[in-house]
């Protein structure tokens, strides 16, 4: 998933992500409010970490604005302020969870993961996917007793179009999700539909897949209420 860091702590912002990374996010840094403003205004992001006390914009007004252009970002408060007030008017502005300064990164990371549980409505550590289970934790995808061998970013691929059960998914919104943002057109070409062409392939040699739909002109949906 797409995570943009805003935060004017230079050292901090590159500790988080290359923690991030590490755990196979992508990550864009913002050290202020116009470069984050800018960014979330061209780009898609899953998450936006935010410090609330940027040098020059107020953090709450960067949600107001964010939230009016892409409602489907969802945000964590990550600050070193401890006003009540704060908190108030950064959740109700629609933040998703407020982590007070200093944290530790292994937090960080389950209250992104706790937020992405209800936001994509995910119950378990396993997704049943027609014949096959995708566990997220360990990041494997079985059929029977058996793995089924697929690449880091084909797994990325496939997990992205699961949370998102029952959506169409534009290509380049895929490509900016899993390769993270890009300012040319990449995702116009078949970059996206080699990739799900290999995952098919690999799939099929398992199990037949109905579910993974290619949505002429447009991009592709899975649709297994499994």
């Amino acid at each position: 998933m797409n995570v943009l860091i805003v935060e004017d702590e230079k050292s901090l912002a590159a500790e988080i992500s290359i923690f991030l990374k590490k755990e196979n996010f992508l990550c864009d840094i913002a050290h202020t409010g116009t470069e984050a403003s800018e960014k979330i205004a061209v780009n898609l992001y899953d998450f936006v970490l935010l410090d609330l006390g940027l040098p020059d914009y107020n953090g709450l007004d960067l949600i107001r604005e964010a939230k009016g252009n892409h409602a489907d970002v969802s945000f964590i408060i990550i600050t070193a302020r401890g006003a009540v007030e704060d908190r108030i008017k950064g959740l109700d502005l629609g933040a998703d969870d407020y982590l007070p300064k200093p944290f530790a990164l292994a937090e960080l990371h389950a209250r992104i993961m706790a937020v992405a549980r209800r936001k994509f409505h995910i119950q378990t550590q396993d997704i049943s996917l027609g014949e096959f289970l995708m566990n997220i934790s360990a990041r494997r995808l079985m059929h029977g007793d058996g793995e089924v061998e697929i690449t880091r970013k084909e797994f990325d691929l496939l997990y992205y179009l699961v949370i998102n059960r029952n959506k169409v998914l534009a290509r380049h919104q895929l490509y900016e999700h899993i390769w993270g943002n890009t300012l040319d057109d990449q995702y116009d070409s078949n970059f996206i539909d080699v990739h799900i062409k290999n995952i098919r392939k690999k799939l099929n040699a398992h199990a037949p897949t109905p579910w993974l739909e290619t949505v002429r002109g447009v991009g592709y949906r899975i649709t297994t209420d499994s």
